[in-house]
């Protein structure tokens, strides 16, 4: 799931102590960890945010435990930290409280012009070849990997089965099938399809990518294009024929409006899967995001979590020590992590295809969708980009203006916005 959405989304607003480390405020940290930690010559400060899943924080100082025992010269705290997490950290890396290894949403590449992260080529040896090429070029910047992918979380389009089929209607395979089939499950008291709150979400982008436009390319604002403006022209379709569900109690990321009968389609993560089954049964299918038209692509956005190493801390090698023996050397520990606290897909291959709760039905096919249609978002689309692409697609589909000039004065405001990262 995005960074920036992180504090709204299952992992957010979850209770614990909390200290304030120069002036930011973190989550609880635990002892530093392993049964020879006490002679532990260097100890690692380890952040992670706080997960929603049961049971994560202690897998994450299991881990740590296990990697001090393996590594007796070094101890591992892990910082779980709940809230704003991406806000926290971004304040503390200017700190001389900074971790030594964190954990980022959506891949920023400023951290790595500006000598934030360390450069992590020398710790993939031969397993590069197995971690997904989409994940390999989220961390990649000027040809140099800055982290490693811990999972991956897809979002795609749920949909009721028998909902669908009471109606006389097809999973939509294009946009102009997915608008009527939401205005034609739309009744006096539901409506066809959730997409968030505000109508857009994550929406907008998907428009944009399943009619072969772009976000930003090459350090350039592509969201001006005249492909772009039509991909999110037509979302005001759906408002206008009143067919979207706005204002619900949660946000797209939880399945409530699906599982609770509100809706009969809805935009959700992989996460969700496990919550639908048990609520629907197997009364349910998933979808990309379709090709808005002949020519477009089917779409599915792919987030998740990238480990990074401090290249400003004073423990870098044994920080990236850590990071490679747990994320690209302990597959039983990256199929623990992604299968047994909630529900992802781990980013080598070749654990994803061992994974036994993705490898068959629409986990199995949700796994497909990410290979064949997955896009990451782009590592220069920081909160301040992303706002003005998705406050202009806000104007548009409410009917404020014309899509191409509001995106491309967007386009023009958000470029300022990513060459100061890239500068």
């Amino acid at each position: 799931m995005s960074a920036q959405r992180a504090q709204l989304s299952r992992r957010g607003f979850l209770g614990g102590s909390i200290l304030f480390v120069a002036g930011a405020a973190v989550g609880c940290s635990t002892s530093p960890s392993g049964g020879a930690s006490a002679g532990a010559k260097t100890t690692l400060n380890v952040w992670s945010h706080a997960y929603g899943e049961a049971g994560t924080q202690q897998a994450l100082t299991r881990y740590a435990t296990e990697f001090t025992k393996a590594n007796p010269d070094i101890a591992v705290k892990v910082t779980w930290t709940p809230g704003d997490y991406s806000s926290k950290l971004y304040a503390t890396l200017l700190t001389d409280s900074a971790p030594d290894v964190f954990e980022i949403g959506d891949f920023s590449e400023s951290l790595a012009r500006r000598g934030q992260i360390a450069q992590l080529d020398d710790l993939y040896g031969s397993a590069k070849s197995d971690f997904n090429p989409g994940d390999l070029d989220a961390v990649t910047v000027d040809g140099k990997l800055y982290g490693v992918k811990t999972l991956d979380d897809v979002v795609m389009l749920y949909y009721r089965k028998s909902a669908l089929s009471k109606a006389g209607i097809t999973p939509p395979d294009s946009f102009d099938a997915l608008v009527a089939a939401a205005k034609a499950l739309t009744g006096k008291k539901t409506k066809g399809l959730f997409l968030g709150n505000d109508g857009v979400s994550e929406g907008a982008a998907l428009a944009v990518f399943s009619n072969g436009g772009d976000l930003v390319t090459d350090g350039k604002a592509a969201f001006g294009s005249p492909q772009a403006a039509e991909a999110v022209a037509g979302l005001k379709r759906l408002h206008d024929d009143r067919s979207l569900l706005l204002g619900f109690t949660t946000d797209w990321w939880d399945p409530a409006a699906l599982t609770q009968n509100v809706v009969p389609m809805q935009l959700g993560g992989l996460w969700s899967m496990p919550a639908i089954r048990t609520a629907l049964g197997d009364d349910f299918g998933i979808l990309p995001w379709p090709a808005f038209k002949a020519g477009g692509k089917p779409v599915v956005r792919v987030g998740g979590w990238t480990s990074c190493v401090n290249a400003k801390g004073k423990n870098v090698s044994a920080a990236k020590k850590f990071v490679q023996w747990l994320w690209i050397q302990q597959t039983d520990l990256q199929k623990d992590w992604s299968e047994s606290y909630g529900f992802h897909i781990p980013p080598r291959m070749s654990v994803a295809a061992s994974a036994d709760k993705l490898a068959q039905g629409l986990a199995k096919e949700s796994v497909e969708l990410a290979a064949n249609y997955g896009r990451h978002n782009p590592s220069t689309w920081n909160s301040a980009v992303s706002n003005l692409f998705t406050a202009a697609a806000a104007k548009i589909v409410s009917g404020q203006g014309d899509a191409a000039r509001l995106l491309a004065d967007a386009a023009k405001q958000a470029q300022s916005e990513i060459d100061k990262q890239r500068a």
